[in-house]
């Protein structure tokens, strides 16, 4: 049966009033070391005073220097970026749908019409979201041009969570070291834009690329499971159409 001691007990032992000399000991002793705690706290204030407002001052100027650099000079700098954009977005757009269209490309990326291209955005607007895009801008048209290093530079500085130019990207830096004759490289880029993103335009298209590369590169093993998800997730794609040919060519290699 469960006991409990009344208020106002009087201990009749002499072992109840050990116990109680020691709780009211220890009682004493917690409230001791709360009193010396909260001393010592009171003095180290008081001794560093000076610094502890200095600090704080500090942290608040930091935290009001983010929010009036955001609202009074980031959000402003990057409408102008955008606004400053446009044209090039334009030529790039229009090259997209130019068969001719080197000189659309270099528009885009150098300016015209004394707009300034993607290349003055990136230079002129670092670390707004237009100079962001306008690294994949750069590097799609560069890859257009030819010119295969530029095209991995800028578009390696891409950085996205877009569900399509997020996988994009990567996908293009791909194209650009199979240009470079890198094809590992490419081999783990395609793997990269394949797997960062899952819908039915890239992902597809990238696992049919790593699925190739990976058969030129001599690994039948990966191209048949990239070839298979192909034909299994994706069997409305383009891909799929002729995906059975390409699992066959894997089948019959990955039992050499």
């Amino acid at each position: 049966m469960a006991t409990y001691k009344k208020r106002g007990h009087k201990p009749k032992t002499k072992e109840d009033k050990q116990n109680a000399i020691e709780e009211q000991s220890t009682t004493a002793g917690v409230f001791n070391t709360l009193d010396e705690t909260a001393s010592k706290t009171e003095d180290f204030v008081q001794k560093n005073q000076k610094y502890i407002f200095i600090i704080i001052g500090i942290v608040a100027v930091v935290v009001l220097g983010s929010l009036v650099y955001k609202e009074f000079i980031h959000k402003p700098k990057q409408t102008t970026a955008m606004n400053d954009m446009f044209q090039a977005q334009k030529y790039f757009n229009e090259a997209i749908n130019d068969a001719d269209n080197d000189s659309l490309y270099n528009l885009a990326l150098n300016g015209g019409e004394g707009k300034f291209g993607m290349l003055d955005i990136i230079d002129q607007y670092g670390g707004t979201d237009a100079a962001n895009l306008a690294n994949y801008y750069a590097g799609t048209a560069y890859l257009k041009l030819k010119d295969y290093q530029n095209a991995v530079t800028y578009l390696s500085d891409f950085e996205s969570d877009d569900e399509i130019l997020a996988p994009l990207a990567k996908g293009n830096i791909g194209d650009a070291f199979i240009q470079l004759n890198q094809p590992e490289d490419a081999l783990g880029y395609y793997e990269e834009a394949a797997n960062m993103r899952d819908n039915e335009y890239t992902t597809p298209m990238y696992l049919f690329k790593a699925g190739t590369t990976a058969l030129d590169l001599g690994q039948a093993d990966k191209a048949l499971k990239y070839f298979k998800r192909i034909k299994e997730d994706y069997p409305k794609s383009s891909e799929a159409e002729s995906v059975e040919v390409f699992i066959g060519k894997a089948e019959v290699l990955a039992k050499k």
